[in-house]
């Protein structure tokens, strides 16, 4: 049997356990600034979601109830600025990350075929497109790419690890040119609640795609910006023809998110006081972390937006992540997200207050 993991990356986290040891030996313990996890409470109203909805003994379907494809509809249009998003235009998944690894096999890519990514991205962008044999392709701008055998690109604005958010003009050239070539774009804005100096916009909105889905879709979670990462709740919107497929084949694979998580999603999406509160929290940690690092001698790129600060010290990515574990502070090295990344770390925002006051207390 050919193994299917020979034609993946080597497990980019498995890379940092002897300096997450290092950092973890430090007297007053690590601060963990590194994978990017939620650390805080799952808001009230929709863990009382969740429990009301424990009660559920049969299978939940693929496309979610009507109830949540009313939650999914009204937070696009009320969000997004989106127009006349009808229950064909969106579709639960079961987390993000799933259907970014997924999505590639499931759209029948495989040899022949190229799926392209930023220059600087989340890893499971390539993962997708070599677990179905596609070629993967980095791009520092999509319309420079090749079109021939382009089948897939993804948008990420906020990019993950960069906090790089794409502005209106940048998206509407971008999904001109890949209707032109007849290259269908899925945009992954799982970040977009978090801009912090800029407006992240998304690729439903009118003035980019023109009122039409056609070929376009979004992602988004629920994971970052209501804390729900252990739920694994997110959906997809946009050309509803994509997404019917999609449908279909999911109902085959049994691609199920969970009654209660719908019932949960449904409340997240319907409120937005927690997803303010939770913004504050982040935006403080934000600035004393970027304060403390710019003061260590760091340089900060990019990072706007989104869950992230992009820092170099112009040395090698690992030379920092090795003197970081030194102060118990661990975070990522940027070569995870591409080659470019080879001098910069990406430096988390997701910590408890108290270990972010301590990251900065060691930073100084």
């Amino acid at each position: 049997m050919s193994a299917v993991s020979s034609r993946l990356p080597v497990f980019p986290w498995d890379k940092l356990e002897p300096y997450k040891a290092t950092a973890a030996a430090h007297p007053d313990g690590i601060v963990d600034l590194s994978v990017g996890t939620p650390v805080d409470p799952v808001p009230d109203l929709i863990q009382r979601a969740l429990i009301a909805a424990a009660n559920s003994p049969g299978y939940p379907t693929v496309w979610g109830t009507a109830e949540l494809r009313d939650a999914l509809t009204g937070w696009v249009e009320r969000r997004l600025g989106a127009r006349d998003v009808a229950h064909t235009n969106v579709l639960p998944v079961v987390g993000s990350k799933e259907l970014v690894a997924w999505l590639p096999t499931q759209l029948g890519l495989g040899a022949g075929d190229r799926v392209a990514y930023p220059r600087l991205a989340y890893p499971t962008y390539e993962v997708g497109a070599r677990l179905c044999g596609a070629e993967p392709v980095s791009y520092e701008d999509p319309a420079e790419l090749d079109p021939a055998g382009l089948k897939l690109l993804w948008l990420n604005s906020p990019s993950n690890p960069t906090g790089r958010v794409l502005d209106k003009a940048e998206l509407t050239r971008i999904v001109a040119w890949a209707r032109e070539h007849d290259v269908l774009l899925f945009s992954d804005e799982c970040y977009l609640e978090l801009g912090w100096e800029a407006e992240p916009v998304s690729v439903l909105h009118p003035d980019v795609c023109g009122g039409s889905y056609e070929g376009v879709v979004a992602v988004h979670s629920l994971s970052k910006r209501s804390n729900l990462a252990g739920y694994r709740a997110a959906f997809l919107a946009g050309d509803a023809a994509v997404l019917g497929e999609l449908l279909q084949i999911r109902k085959h694979g049994g691609m199920m998110t969970p009654a209660p998580v719908q019932a949960a999603t449904v409340a997240a999406l319907g409120d937005d006081t927690h997803v303010a509160e939770q913004r504050a929290r982040y935006a403080a940690r934000r600035t004393a972390l970027r304060a403390a690092l710019v003061g260590h001698g760091f340089r900060i790129e990019h990072s706007e937006a989104s869950l992230y600060l992009w820092a170099t010290r112009d040395e090698p990515c690992w030379q920092t992540v090795a003197h970081l574990a030194e102060l118990g502070i661990l975070v990522a090295p940027g070569d995870f997200y591409g080659p470019a990344g080879g001098s910069f770390v990406r430096v988390a925002l997701t910590a408890t207050d108290e270990r972010v006051e301590a990251a900065v207390k060691r930073l100084g």
